[in-house]
């Protein structure tokens, strides 16, 4: 059975970091694309960033300049380094082998919530 599990979520100030990780089972990360998707509160969920197989990476504008994401292959896992974060950042964060379009994921992890506050 195909799963992530998501975690380094937390509550961090303004202008902080945070970095996520996103560990596959059931199956080997390195031949697929992965990406971060967010839902903040009363939002639609929206993609975040996304790394090929290849390593080559894109980000959204909202983020570009500030998150930076990178796999770790021997480790079946996928990171989301988070600086400069800004309260619009808060969210819970998902990831998955579907890069932008969120239809095409099939079932959603539960997710790591990240709270930025003063």
């Amino acid at each position: 059975q195909l799963q992530f599990v998501e975690s380094g979520g937390g509550l961090v100030q303004p202008g902080g970091s945070l970095r996520l990780s996103c560990a596959a089972s059931g199956f080997t990360l390195d031949r697929y694309a992965v990406g971060w998707f967010r839902q903040a509160p009363g939002k639609k969920r929206e993609g975040v960033s996304c790394i090929r197989a290849s390593g080559n990476t894109n980000y959204a504008d909202y983020v570009m300049g500030r998150f930076t994401i990178s796999r770790d292959n021997a480790k079946n896992t996928v990171y989301l380094q988070m600086n400069s974060l800004k309260p619009e950042d808060t969210a819970v964060y998902y990831c998955d082998t579907v890069c932008w379009n969120q239809f095409d994921v099939g079932s959603w992890g539960q997710g790591t919530q990240v709270t930025v506050s003063s």
